[in-house]
């Protein structure tokens, strides 16, 4: 009876284990196809999605923008024609707060919306206060010189008379808060009131003045709906599908998405296209390497050394021409032409010989670089550094006095970066979902799979031995019957 207990009970083990190991390799085929549709339900743009649709439309996570102004050492000695000096002074640091508004859904699985942004001062994390004192050039005076150079020599003569009676001089020496948001200057009110829309601002005149409670233009951008590799792409910008600003149709393309989140599933062959409206075109970063952000595993992406390559270096680009030395984007396009041009800070990843014309400039990668810290499975950036230095191109014009002997150059003003990063309840959140339950999902999988595999293996070997006991006679039986058969024959005897 016992034999045949264990028979059954090493059968029943067979069966539980078959199913167990069944069991974990279902789970290890479907968990990935399960993992990957709950990641689509979740990065489509919809209401119903809480969290994904929360970080989409408020932008949860903190964001800065961190601004650091190139304070000229020597104005005297360069309206004498000698090389600017510079010296880097800052960070001043704005929590940047980003509210999505205007939010409106269309049948063919778009949405509308408004972002608008402001900016408040952080003193705690800023290297100063807006209270201090710095000096850079006066794009009022050495821009307009440019843009008017080809005026009639008396026109240029007025215009110099003009800035005099103004008091407006080739170099600006003010607060960082009246650079960054505005002073007030006799030039600004009188060209307002006679050549209005000559200027950008109606009002006071700053550096950043049309950023702070403004908005980055009427978006539409797709769902996912329909398609989740065309998630967050943008659809049109202010109701146009290209720019008008470059002389090519592939430079006036709008690509990408609108620089805050990507489609899911990307790999290391991905690139990262992105519209800027600060920077007037489409923007692309190319995949770097791997790593991870606080437990989260990441793909960072960058900047290649073409984004700002002229057009000789770099065919494609020829359309954001005309272009000076390599590393420069002529924005002067879409910046009521004056000449200001982008680049990436301190002339990173830019021509060498544009850090020779300016003294007091240091590129390194690591603080000079733009880079996009990305979850590849959910495209959600983790960190974020985007980087770029506004620059002025000055020279002397005749007529014009106050440009003196300036000699020609690129002139560094102001860099600034803008970054943010995943933290607190919402990194919290963001590893518990997709790194920590996978994991232990996969190694469930696994465990099933290896524990069934066990269960079979030691049942079926315990159910060998026991039929194998079955077969064997038991010991001493034979011998027994010759001792029973020879007692009876001694009794017949």
């Amino acid at each position: 009876m016992m034999a045949i207990n264990k028979s059954k009970v090493a059968l029943g083990f067979i069966g539980a284990g078959i199913l167990t190991l069944m069991f974990g390799i279902i789970s290890a085929v479907m968990g990935p196809t399960v993992m990957k549709d709950q990641i689509i339900k979740n990065t489509v743009i919809d209401p119903k999605n809480e969290l994904s649709y929360t970080m989409w439309k408020d932008v949860p996570v903190p964001f800065f923008m961190s601004v650091y102004f190139f304070n000229v050492l020597n104005p005297k000695e360069i309206l004498n024609g000698e090389k600017p000096m510079v010296e880097q002074r800052g960070p001043y640091v704005y929590r940047k707060r980003l509210q999505k508004e205007n939010i409106t859904f269309h049948p063919n699985n778009t949405v509308s919306y408004r972002e608008y942004r402001r900016y408040y001062f952080e003193p705690s994390m800023s290297v100063g206060n807006e209270s201090d004192v710095v000096t850079i050039p006066n794009m009022l005076v050495l821009g307009a010189a440019v843009m008017l150079e080809n005026l009639p020599f008396a026109l240029r003569l007025m215009i110099s008379a003009t800035f005099k009676t103004f008091n407006e001089g080739p170099f600006l020496t003010k607060t960082v808060g009246e650079l960054m948001w505005g002073y007030d200057s006799g030039l600004v009110e009188f060209l307002n009131k006679y050549l209005p829309g000559m200027l950008p601002t109606s009002g006071k005149f700053g550096l950043f003045t049309e950023f702070n409670n403004s908005n980055t233009g009427l978006f539409t951008i797709f769902t996912g709906q329909d398609d989740i590799r065309k998630v967050h792409r943008v659809d049109s910008w202010n109701g146009l599908k290209e720019l008008s600003y470059w002389r090519t149709p592939q430079c006036n393309m709008i690509n990408g998405t609108a620089g805050q989140m990507w489609p899911p599933f990307l790999t290391k062959e991905s690139t990262l296209p992105f519209y800027s409206p600060d920077a007037c075109r489409s923007m692309e970063f190319i995949y770097q390497r791997s790593g991870d952000f606080k437990g989260v595993p990441l793909y960072r992406f960058s900047s290649s050394k073409n984004l700002f390559a002229n057009g000789t270096e770099y065919a494609p680009n020829e359309g954001f021409c005309p272009c000076r030395q390599s590393g420069l984007l002529n924005v002067s396009s879409c910046r009521y032409n004056s000449p200001t041009f982008i680049s990436q800070p301190h002339f990173y990843n830019a021509d060498p010989v544009l850090l020779d014309y300016v003294q007091g400039l240091h590129p390194t990668e690591e603080e000079h670089g733009l880079f996009i810290d990305i979850h590849p499975p959910t495209g959600v950036p983790l960190n974020v550094a985007i980087r770029l230095q506004l620059n002025l191109y000055m020279k002397r014009v005749s007529g014009i006095t106050e440009t003196g002997k300036i000699s020609e150059v690129v002139m560094p003003m102001i860099w600034f970066e803008e970054n943010g990063y995943i933290d607190g309840p919402v990194l919290k959140t963001f590893h518990t979902n997709l790194v920590v339950l996978p994991a232990v999902m996969e190694i469930m999988q696994y465990g099933f799979i290896a524990l069934g595999l066990a269960t079979v293996v030691v049942a079926a070997l315990v159910h060998h031995r026991v039929k194998a006991s079955d077969k064997e006679p038991v010991k001493g039986s034979h011998s027994g019957g010759t001792q029973e058969k020879s007692i009876m024959g001694n009794s017949e005897k």
